[in-house]
């Protein structure tokens, strides 16, 4: 009796840890992407996303329009682009977005393209180090709405302090997205709060064969 009382005990704990686990991340997402609070920083950072032969997809526009008005209101000083190319690219997200900034007249001397990163974690720690050099610490970062939970989260975990400027135009924007985005950044939020502080990296762009890998160093 005492063990089939365990047993239940066990499942009925696991049940609740499916039930809540989701519904927490899925609130964080929400909350973070309803209720961005951007204020005056050391720089702005735009996370990188597709870009074509040097042309910013509809998603990466967004980002840079959103960089260049919070650039243009004074919030920040400098401005740091993030994201490598995917194979085969000539050239990557992060030289692509420097290049449309300086087109629409920012100063190539205010912009930074860190030409690393194919996700999430690995572009946050790319324009860290950027900034550790500087000896700054506080970030705006852009990116789509409901990412902006995971972005923040990362950024603060690796010491610096981070607010979040979401797109307000594009298909990744709050009016465009649709619930399968919440539900997937829910989900990535989870698994990095759960198995990514712990060194178990699962990154955005890994097939599902080799998904989940362990971060070394």
């Amino acid at each position: 009796m005492f063990l089939f009382r365990w047993i239940r005990r066990l499942i009925s704990l696991v049940i609740l840890i499916a039930l809540v686990l989701p519904s927490y991340g899925a609130y964080k997402v929400f909350q973070a992407a309803h209720n961005p609070v951007t204020r005056n920083a050391d720089v702005i950072v735009v996370l990188g996303t597709a870009q074509f032969d040097g042309r910013p997809s509809e998603p990466l526009l967004a980002r840079l329009e959103e960089a260049k008005r919070i650039f243009k209101l004074g919030l920040a000083p400098t401005i740091i682009t993030v994201g490598a190319g995917a194979p085969g690219d000539r050239t990557t997200e992060a030289a692509a977005g420097k290049a449309w900034l300086q087109s629409e007249g920012i100063s190539s001397k205010k912009i930074t393209a860190v030409e690393i990163g194919r996700d999430t974690l690995s572009s946050t720690k790319a324009y860290i180090k950027v900034m550790q050099k500087r000896m700054v610490s506080d970030v705006i970062i852009v990116t789509d709405p409901y990412h902006c939970a995971r972005a923040i989260t990362m950024a603060n975990d690796n010491h610096v302090i981070a607010t979040c400027s979401p797109v307000t135009t594009g298909p990744n924007s709050l009016s465009n997205s649709s619930y399968k985005y919440l539900l997937r950044e829910a989900g990535a939020y989870i698994v990095y709060i759960t198995l990514g502080r712990r060194g178990i990296q699962i990154s955005d762009h890994l097939p599902n064969s080799a998904i989940v890998t362990k971060v070394l160093g």
